[in-house]
């Protein structure tokens, strides 16, 4: 395999809501509740092809819409001839409300483009993307996402075309700017996917409003402010509250929410106009309580108009459709208000102008009248747009590509069938149910209520053939401890009748497990929504399973039948469930279930109900009779995904699951993946070989081992969540000894042995295995009682690290200065006890931390990837702390130290594949091993784009049995350039949070900057993630007694580059006993003006944390 080079710029018919005639008759004590009679199935009279020309829209419920002129059925269609090179703008960093599923759209857009001919560049600041591979566009340019640089790559590379619409809000926030700026202009550069007007006809509240106003579609009654002053006008307008504020041009809601009065209002208008592109907020009647509805719109050059997926918010108005519960297609719609949604899209699309591409419309309906309003539209692939790729098998950005160069829906053919063009519209005959993950213990101090703007830091789908399998494999496919809805230990069980109304009232996380709640203990349907506002049907349904649940809880394992085992199985519930019920195991219920030959159905994603032959082998579980699967007898490879995104585990895992199934597809195996998010490359289709959009759990694996009966099993690349599933999967596959499928040998797990991965985690293992190696660690020791952690802290002294064990991105790790502060910890953050111990360490002061990723084989061969120097002492959790490529500071002897025993430790744990490992050096010169990691890092996308070698490729390849001499990667690479990694923070969704950095990872994404000087390097990846670098200005000093020592260096430094210093007294007095100048300000409860007041002096930053967070936090 060849190395990389990379550019350096200086810079988605409703499903009937009964069980399947097919399958065995409801249990005695259940009854299931017909759809209403005007529902009907929308089949093929919603898959005829789209024909170009006006469209008939319905006037329903007092509407009147005047449609929108089609246009001229003579426009000329088919593939451009007169553009040959195409830049392409990614989405940057991960960043709440911008996820990978841009990654996957625009990795989708490269392929598409390029399999038509055209030249690729493409311009990304995130390392950790499929997209800047090098296989992927022609030349791939890692730079901030900013015009200035955009425009250099404009200069040098001269395209003739720009595509905005695969980018997110970033991209189309830049195309904006580009062509306002007259950079397009001044290039010859086309906008193709979206035009101009077109962008800003959707993005721009006000012209919005005009537009919808001009077809006879309802808007909220709304106004648009630029000022505070002009949002006061328009509230005391409107004349009642609450009122929801959206920002114009951004993203997940960023700057918006719902004021319930005056002072709410103002902080949330305030935060708006700072926040827009325009400095334009959008201040609407609240129209929470009404229903939420999405659809997916594509439309071409010659006006065809296709409706790919309805989607429905089981959230109320009110909730960000980011952090709602969403169902495709839409289960509560009847087929007469679904017809007036799909022209109503279809008017929108041509009003705004979106002439060739997708376009995600989003809809209010009030369910007592049925009224009808818009409430936006994103004219571009979007959040949505991912969802209902994955939920149809319809690949919208791929199409949107190849319609924005010319093509015709009905001259690009359907992937998965083969025999339809994509001008059929899909029809699906499954439900799919998305639910979002989020992170708020993750920033204490901020409320996990949901509003308008975005908070989920990731989401898993899970697919079935009603709403309740869909909905319990989505709730388990969550990974937050629950085996399903209900049939466990549910927290809000505790909940008085006070707390359990307001957790039904107010939107948050845990609503849904509160209403299960709420039903356990009696509560009737109609209180629940009069309580959440969300549709009874979905209560209907979720009551259903409470009543097989209490049917489950009344039963002994071995009463259950074939039938009664049917009935539960496809109402969604696990075996874990049924054994909780049933007061028996796991494993217990498995083996009852097998002996009566209950078994799940595998099912394809065909995008027509089935009624072509689907070629692709993309496929759910459902207990129904027929199975679609049809595994092969190749020599194949499993490989398991991470799950939703979460911090700590995301975007990075994905990359190297993707690249391993490349790598192993090359070599001639078959690849399976198993994943449940829908926002990544890896549950693209035309990834892996066979897809199972499967929960990871350990039933789930075990159910497509006994299909597929593959060679290997990866569990190194997908992070924590495959980990945990190795040791009982491993003891599952030595119980039983399946064969492969290829006939040769047992199925088996891949890379490093699940016994060496626990024995890295397991701490007293690894101790031991540190002594016999003569590898230096902290001095520290593991506490199984508070007792225990007050004596271990009293003998190595403080500060200490604490830590629970077996966690990724430093979950509920902490640095404790003394006795009071370990004891608040140990009952507040964690519980300790002998089962769930906790690590505590010394904690090393004025350290460097220094990640390594090294590669080994079966042969005992170790090979360094990379050295990264962090930027940050030690003490700030690596995924938080920017890091750079080659090290700048650390001696030769401590890299060679570190080499050494990287080395020792690699072939100790017999390490075949990836190991991470993280080191400290002292001031003094002294090596310290803090963790080591015998599985794929966070870091391997970064390291792999600084040193031009694709690590998760070659250890994917090992895995399978070549060494490192058999890919050409036997020594260490240092570049000749630098690489700086940043990590992008999301503390502005999160007011009132700590914004200090610690032990505990609370970043969401990160850029890369790449120069031959380090100091530009870094200058790249700050402004990559979105940092103000300032030649001048004032600066604010304050600094505890711990970090005092260095107050002189720094200042000086600021003072020689023209800043001014301003400080409280402490910090002045050391400064002036320098001779450095300082301007005096009082400290908060010594009156005004203060410290805090200094964001009002010199302009606050748009993310809203700053410095009186900063102040409060350092004294």
């Amino acid at each position: 395999m060849g190395a990389m080079t990379y550019c350096i710029t200086h810079h988605f018919h409703i499903l009937p809501r009964v069980l399947s005639p097919s399958l065995p008759k409801p249990l005695p004590s259940l009854k299931t509740k017909p759809p209403p009679n005007d529902t009907v199935l929308r089949s093929r009279s919603s898959r005829k092809p789209a024909r170009n020309g006006a469209v008939s829209v319905s006037a329903s419920a007092g509407a009147t819409i005047t449609a929108a002129p089609a246009v001229e059925t003579a426009t000329k269609v088919g593939k451009r001839t007169d553009i040959k090179k195409i830049l392409i703008l990614g989405a940057g960093p991960i960043v709440i409300g911008q996820a990978c599923e841009f990654d996957y759209s625009g990795t989708q857009a490269c392929k598409a483009l390029k399999e038509e001919g055209y030249e690729v560049i493409l311009i990304n600041s995130n390392p950790a993307t499929i997209m800047t591979d090098p296989e992927l566009a022609d030349r791939t340019y890692i730079t901030p996402m900013t015009p200035e640089l955009v425009e250099q790559v404009l200069e040098a590379e001269r395209p003739d075309a720009l595509l905005p619409t695969m980018g997110g809000q970033t991209a189309l926030n830049l195309a904006v700017a580009l062509a306002e700026s007259g950079a397009l202009d001044k290039y010859g550069v086309e906008l193709i996917g979206a035009k101009l007007d077109a962008i800003k006809k959707a993005e721009d509240r006000d012209l919005f409003k005009q537009a919808m106003k001009a077809i006879g579609i309802k808007t909220p009654p709304s106004g648009i402010g630029t000022t505070l002053r002009e949002c006061n006008e328009i509230a005391k307008e409107i004349g009642e509250f609450p009122l929801i504020i959206r920002p114009a041009f951004t993203l997940g809601g960023t700057g918006g929410g719902i004021a319930y009065n005056r002072e709410e209002f103002e902080e949330i208008c305030k935060a708006g106009i700072a926040a827009s592109l325009t400095n334009q907020v959008l201040i609407e009647k609240s129209l929470l309580g009404w229903k939420e509805y999405e659809l997916e719109v594509m439309r071409d050059l010659a006006d065809n108009v296709v409706i790919i997926c309805s989607i429905e918010n089981i959230d109320p108005m009110g909730v960000h459709t980011g952090d709602s519960i969403t169902v495709a297609p839409a289960q509560t719609l009847t087929d007469k208000e679904y017809q007036r949604l799909r022209d109503y899209s279809i008017a929108i699309i041509r009003e705004i102008g979106v002439e060739c591409g997708g376009s995600n419309v989003q809809f209010a309906v009030n369910p007592v009248d049925g009224e009808v309003m818009v409430i936006e539209m994103n004219p571009r692939v979007s959040r949505s747009s991912a969802l209902a790729s994955k939920a149809t098998g319809f690949p919208i950005a791929k199409m949107a590509a190849k319609l924005s160069v010319g093509y015709s829906l009905d001259q690009i053919p359907n992937d998965i069938t083969k025999k339809t063009p994509a001008s059929f519209e899909p029809s699906i005959d499954y439900v799919v149910t998305k639910i979002p993950r989020f992170a708020f213990e993750k920033f204490p101090g901020s409320q996990p209520i949901l509003t308008t703007q975005m908070k989920s830091v990731g989401e898993a789908m899970a697919v079935g053939r009603n709403f309740q399998e869909s909905f319990q494999k989505a709730v388990r496919s969550l990974e937050y401890g629950y085996s399903g809805w209900g049939c466990g230990q549910v927290k809000e069980l505790n909940y008085d009748s006070e707390q359990l109304k307001y957790a039904l009232r107010v939107p948050n996380p845990e609503r849904i497990h509160a209403i299960y709640a709420a039903m356990k203990k009696g509560m009737e349907i109609d209180e629940i929504f009069n309580l959440s506002f969300i549709d009874k049907w979905y209560l209907e349904q979720l009551k259903e399973l409470v009543d097989v649940e209490n049917f489950l809880l009344s039963q002994n394992l071995s009463d259950l039948t074939n039938v009664d085992f049917y009935e539960v199985k496809k109402r969604g519930f696990s075996d874990k469930q049924i054994a909780f019920a049933t007061k028996s195991t796991e494993k217990e219920v498995r083996r009852r279930r097998l002996s009566l030959g209950v078994t799940p159905a595998y099912k394809r994603v065909d995008t027509c109900a089935a009624e072509f032959e689907a070629n692709t082998p993309y496929m759910y579980s459902s207990y129904d009779l027929e199975c679609e699967s049809a595994p092969t007898n190749r020599k194949k490879v499993l490989i398991l995904g991470g799950g939703p995104n979460r911090i700590g585990q995301g975007i990075e895992f994905d990359y190297c699951c993707c690249h391993a199934s490349f790598a192993l597809q090359e070599a001639g195996y078959e690849t399976i993946m198993v994943n449940s998010n829908p926002e990544t490359v890896s549950t693209d289709y035309d990834t892996s070989d066979r897809l199972y959009f499967e929960p990871l759990t350990v039933e789930d694996i075990q159910n497509i081992i006994d299909l597929e009966r593959p060679d290997g099993i990866i569990v190194q690349f997908g992070g924590q969540t495959p980990l945990k599933l190795s040791l009982p999967l491993q003891q599952y596959l030595d119980e039983h000894k399946p064969t492969c499928a290829s006939g040769v040998g047992h199925v088996r797990i891949w890379g490093t042995s699940p016994d060496s991965i626990d024995a890295a985690e397991n701490r007293e293992r690894f101790n031991v295995m540190l002594y016999e190696l003569k590898i230096e660690q902290p001095k520290g020791g593991i506490a199984r009682s508070e007792t225990d952690a007050l004596a271990i802290a009293a003998e190595i002294g403080y500060p200490v690290v604490v830590r629970p064990s077996y966690v990724l991105g430093g979950r509920a790790m902490e640095i404790v200065y003394s006795d009071d502060k370990l004891v608040t910890y140990l009952e507040t953050a964690v519980e300790v006890d002998p089962e769930r111990p906790v690590l505590i360490d010394k904690y090393l002061s004025d350290a460097i931390e220094i990640d390594v990723d090294a590669l080994a084989d079966s042969h005992g061969n170790v090979v360094i990837g990379g050295i990264m120097e962090h930027i940050e002492q030690a003490g700030v959790h690596s995924g938080d702390s920017a890091c750079s490529i080659p090290t700048r500071t650390v001696p030769s002897s401590c890299l060679e130290t570190i080499r050494s025993w990287t080395e020792k430790l690699a072939k100790k744990l017999n390490v075949c594949g990836l190991m991470n490992c993280q080191y400290a050096i002292t001031t003094s010169g002294e090596v310290f091993l803090l963790e080591a990691n015998p599985r794929a890092s966070r870091t391997v996308p970064f390291v792999s784009k600084a040193i031009g070698h694709p690590l998760a490729k070659y250890a994917s390849l090992v895995m399978s049995g070549k060494s490192l001499h058999d890919i050409q990667f036997t020594k260490e690479v240092i570049p000749k350039y630098v690489s700086v990694k940043e990590a992008v923070l999301p503390f502005s969704k999160f007011p009132g949070t700590d914004v200090l950095l610690s032990p505990e990872m609370r970043s969401t994404g990160e850029v890369m900057g790449i120069d031959f000087m380090y100091n530009t390097a870094f200058a790249k990846a700050q402004i990559a993630a979105g940092q103000k670098l300032p030649l001048s200005g004032t600066v604010f000093l304050s600094l505890n007694d711990l970090t005092k020592p260095h107050l002189e260096k720094i200042a000086k430094a600021f003072v020689e580059s023209g800043f001014q210093i301003v400080a409280t007294s402490g910090t002045a007095h050391i400064l002036e006993v320098a001779k450095i100048p300082v301007v005096r300000v009082l400290k908060m409860h010594e009156g005004r003006p203060h410290a805090g007041d200094l964001d009002r002096w010199f302009g606050s930053e748009k993310d809203g944390f700053g410095l009186q967070g900063s102040y409060r936090d350092n004294g």
